[in-house]
């Protein structure tokens, strides 16, 4: 019983030192240098494998859960472009119309919160097909863990593919314009991108910009974004090399900074800027009514 009971607390010791062993400090956040040095793998896996983080997750409080009034969207489903089955909420404009506004969600996937900016700006723009995106395939997240697992499962592949899928979906004749937070920031762009000559605007908040410069070459749109300067990702530097970028790739950014932190457009998270806000959301709609009227 000795023997059993110190083979026992050996093989517990054994295992904790070998636990201790393979743990990792938390990564750390990406240097502006090292955006385009320290990688091969394209911007979108970069934020995946690395910039998701405990560091990254720290900035992002749970959100506060909101009811959806009067809402009149719905889900759809459609093809991706490998076959499989795609998804996301669409409210209709009353009208036919070829324009089609792809909203990108932040990290913790298509909630209400999502939503409901979705039906907010169906409302205001009127003219407009707004269609946003699930690009989590039906998971919502709830805490940062579990949007941690949900982000780093998201292989740019596949969620290329939800986005070639909804952009079938709009159809050949569809002027598709793009928006997106944090996360989807960084997904409008790539939606952009994706859409080819379809493309006709795309906002950005405070999303992690495309460092490609073939791939901006290609860019068929100009670009309107807002960043916080108190930001760490992207910090000023980042945004100072996108505005670089898209000037010698002879795109057009409109980039406009507030003395604000990540996630400012967020009424749930701490560091909500209201001034900063209200400011960004006029001229973003400012900016899609300007291009689909």
């Amino acid at each position: 019983m000795k023997k059993f009971l110190f083979i026992t607390i050996a093989a517990f010791a054994m295992a904790a030192l070998i636990s201790a062993s393979i743990k990792q400090a938390p990564a750390e956040t990406l240097t502006p240098a090292c955006y385009t040095s320290c990688f091969t793998t394209q911007v979108t896996e970069q934020y995946r494998l690395q910039d998701v983080n405990a560091t990254f997750a720290s900035w992002h409080p749970t959100p506060t859960a909101i009811t959806m009034e009067n809402a009149v969207g719905k889900t759809i489903t459609y093809k991706a472009a490998d076959g499989t089955e795609a998804s996301g909420y669409e409210i209709k404009a009353k009208k036919k119309t070829n324009n089609y506004l792809f909203v990108i969600q932040e990290w913790w996937g298509l909630n209400n919160h999502i939503k409901a900016e979705a039906e907010k700006l169906a409302a205001e723009l009127g003219n407009v097909n707004v269609i946003a995106i699930d690009m989590y395939d039906g998971k919502v997240a709830e805490t940062r863990d579990s949007a941690m697992v949900y982000m780093r499962a998201a292989t740019s592949e596949r969620l290329q593919n939800i986005v070639k899928g909804a952009i079938a979906y709009a159809g050949p004749k569809a002027n598709i314009y793009t928006i997106g937070w944090c996360f989807g920031g960084m997904w409008s762009l790539q939606t952009a991108l994706l859409a080819g000559a379809q493309a006709k605007g795309c906002v950005m908040y405070y999303g992690r910009p495309e460092t490609d410069m073939e791939k901006l070459k290609a860019l068929n749109c100009d670009v309107i974004g807002f960043f916080g300067t108190k930001d760490q990702m992207p910090n000023t530097a980042v945004v100072k090399q996108f505005q670089e970028n898209m000037a010698a790739a002879g795109k057009i950014l409109n980039a406009n900074s507030y003395e604000a932190g990540h996630g400012f457009a967020n009424p749930s998270n701490p560091s909500f800027n209201k001034a900063a806000t209200e400011d960004a959301y006029a001229k973003t709609i400012a900016y899609l009514k300007g291009k689909m009227n």
